[in-house]
Parts: C-alpha cells; structure tokens; sequence
C-alpha cells in the first residue's frame, strides 16, 4: 500500500485532531503519525501510522515518502527540545519536502516566556536542517481563559496592565489545514496567528463576567507571588517558570500586536473572546 505523502502528527491532541479533521473533510488523503495508532481519529482517507519524536529506524520509516509535514510541538517537557530536534533529524534523513510547524508568537532567544525560547530553537534547527519550511507562530489560545479563573472567580497573575492578541485553537487549526492545502505559497514564510484584538486581564475578566454571568475579576499578582500560588500544584521548577512567564511576558508587551495573517490565509476574521464566549455558552 502506498502511504499518503502527507503527514500529520498531533492527532490525538486537539490542535493535530482538528487540522486532520478539516483534511478529511476536504476529501485530503493523510498519514496521521502516532506515538499509539490505536489512538489516532479515525477519518477517511487517513492512514495511522506508528511514529514517536525520536530519530529511530522507527521514525525515520514512518517519514519515509513524506513530501509535505504539519508538526505539532511535543508535550511539555524538560526533554522537549531535544525530541524536536530528533524528530527533525529523522525527517531531514527520510528526505520530507517541507515542514510546517506550529511554533510560538514572538519565538526568540530572550523571549520572556520561557517555551517560546524552545520554539525559537527548534525553528533554527529546522531552518540548519535544510528542508523548506513554513512557521505558523500562534498567540495564547482563548480557549483557556475561563478555566484559568480560580474557584472564587480570581483571574491571577502578573500580567500588570499588558495586552495579549490571543487566539482560538479552532482558528489556528483552520489556517494550518489552509497552508496544508496550498503549500507552496507559503515556502520560507513566518506568519503569526492572533485574534482580533489585544485585551488587558481585566478586560478579559470583564467579557467573562458579561457573557457567562460568571462574577469575575483580575489581581495583578507579584512575581512572588504567582511562584507562591502555583507551589499549590507540585511541579518541576521549569514548569512554574513557564506558568509565571506567560504572564510576565504579557506585561512585558510581547504578546500584544494584532496580526491579519489568519483572515489573510483563511479569508475569515478570528474569533474574538467574546465570540468564543458566546458560542461555549451556546
């Protein structure tokens, strides 16, 4: 059997499910690569295909015949760089086309939150290793601010008065299945996913209150703090730096341009908070 040249990872994730899920609607033939095949979404014209993000004889034939790659980053973890290099390495050698990888807004070296530093490098190893690519850098996903509000309507941080261009994970997934349809438009390009706007905490608490009914208000917690209130739940310490440092790069302006780039590649506005609101509740 001839595998299909196009190959998805992340599928068991929501962001890798729903890309795989816009490709099979569009009648696209893919390879979903999974850690477990027998997890992996059954959809037509999808083939599982057991793969890890290592550069084993495992993943480099899983690779094999691939022409165009959507890569998700991996699960949180201390080893998480290393594995995206590894992966990258077994594509490089099984001769993949083309990478789109689905990276960090504002992905630098100094970046203040700490993943996106991790971002940034596994973009450099990708652009060292030769095969063309595509960087997709999404904003904070707006999905997840509700459930960042404490049991006593707290919304805590130290994000000051800062702004975040926050978008939704159903927007990205539409812009990644967009690119994944025409990828050679978008060869070498950089494109930074947002919402339509850029809202301070207290914004943000205050939508929530008005759409869900819900009493909420923000504190603008210390650093010392934050570390403080998140010692609740035991963690490794890079952990708790990346909590903390999603909101102290918030304060520190790096999350706040709005970009067009998911209307100017879906033809569609992004959702806005209050959107994403509207439709939960509904």
């Amino acid at each position: 059997m001839t595998l299909p040249a196009l190959a998805v990872t992340g599928s068991t994730g929501h962001i890798g499910g729903l890309v795989a899920a816009h490709l099979a609607d569009a009648g696209v033939a893919q390879r979903i690569l999974a850690r477990t095949p027998e997890k992996a979404p059954t959809l037509p014209g999808a083939v599982a295909v057991r793969s890890s993000y290592e550069n084993t004889e495992e993943s480099r034939a899983s690779l094999a015949g691939v022409d165009l790659l959507f890569m998700v980053s991996g699960s949180e973890s201390a080893e998480r760089l290393n594995q995206h290099r590894a992966f990258i390495d077994a594509a490089a050698a099984a001769e993949v086309g083309h990478i789109v990888y689905l990276s960090f807004f504002g992905a630098a070296p100094d970046a203040t939150f700490t993943l996106a530093r991790d971002h940034w490098a596994t973009e450099q190893h990708i652009i060292a290793s030769g095969v063309p690519f595509t960087f997709l850098r999404d904003n904070f996903y707006t999905d997840f601010f509700s459930a960042m509000v404490g049991d006593d309507g707290v919304l805590r941080g130290p994000a000051g008065n800062g702004r975040v261009a926050s978008v939704t994970r159903a927007d990205v997934a539409r812009v990644a299945a967009t690119v994944l349809q025409s990828p050679t438009e978008h060869i070498g390009q950089t494109y930074d996913l947002t919402g339509p706007e850029a809202l301070t905490f207290d914004d943000i608490a205050q939508t929530i209150t008005e759409i869900t009914g819900r009493s909420v208000s923000y504190h603008n917690e210390t650093v010392e703090e934050a570390y403080e209130s998140r010692r609740a739940w035991e963690a490794p310490q890079w952990h708790y730096d990346a909590w903390v440092s999603t909101y102290t790069a918030i304060a520190a302006g790096e999350l706040v341009p709005v970009s067009g780039d998911v209307e100017r590649i879906t033809g569609r506005q992004p959702e806005s908070l209050r959107d994403f609101l509207t439709q939960e509740r509904e």
